[in-house]
């Protein structure tokens, strides 16, 4: 299956990078568009699936204080690596295309503004995990951390970002507006394939993750002994 989850990950995401860069701009009629609106493609699918992580690793979080199973703990990390390292991409590609659009990497927009919260957020959760010698002390305040971090992602993702005026508007409308889609059919198709792509490499790479730590808690008592 993960065989099956890699390979889609690695065609869909692939053709994703060649579709983007061949077909017209997808933004081209409105302020955010130009060649730079290209990065739409890659930008949107990795803040989504940013939040995405971060809303596992909390479910994760909760399963470990009920459970006690190491590898729930293990995927509850992973989760949230991975959740930060969408957030970091994300906010970076934003950067390239807020420079081309507004005229600044950064704008002080609330989804720029809260997106960098997340990754202070997330940030000091693995100086915390870092900083927690015992492991079972380490694991019960990540899991609470986790759970506490993801129940106020929501609020910064969707809830406070639309209590301020945005810059996103006019790219708003490309994706959604009055809950129907505005996308042309290509443009929509291009950015549900990268969703898609997106979401097996988060699959794909949490597996991953949660492997290279269990090996990593073997040598680690291994070593101790």
């Amino acid at each position: 299956m993960m065989d099956l989850i890699r390979a889609g990950a690695i065609v869909l995401i692939t053709a994703v990078v060649v579709l983007a860069f061949t077909m017209p701009p997808p933004l081209a009629s409105m302020q955010s568009g130009k060649e730079a609106s290209r990065i739409f493609f890659f930008h949107v699918p990795m803040a989504q699936m940013s939040f995405v992580a971060f809303i596992v690793a909390a479910v994760y979080g909760i399963s470990y204080l009920r459970t006690r199973r190491v590898s729930h703990d293990h995927r509850a990390a992973t989760s949230a690596e991975l959740g930060l390292t969408f957030s970091i991409v994300a906010s970076i590609t934003g950067a390239l295309w807020a420079r081309q659009a507004w005229g600044a990497y950064w704008n002080w927009d609330p989804r720029q503004l809260f997106l960098f919260v997340m990754i202070l957020i997330y940030g000091a959760f693995f100086a915390l995990r870092q900083a927690t010698g015992d492991v079972e002390v380490r694991r019960r305040l990540s899991a609470v951390y986790l759970i506490m971090a993801g129940a106020i992602s929501p609020f910064l993702y969707f809830v406070l970002p639309r209590l301020y005026t945005s810059l996103h508007g006019d790219a708003n409308q490309v994706v959604l507006s009055a809950g129907s889609s505005n996308m042309s059919g290509a443009v929509g198709a291009v950015f549900a394939s990268s969703i898609i792509g997106f979401a097996l490499l988060y699959v794909w790479l949490l597996n991953l993750g949660t492997a290279a730590a269990r090996v990593g808690d073997t040598v680690g008592a291994a070593t101790d002994e």
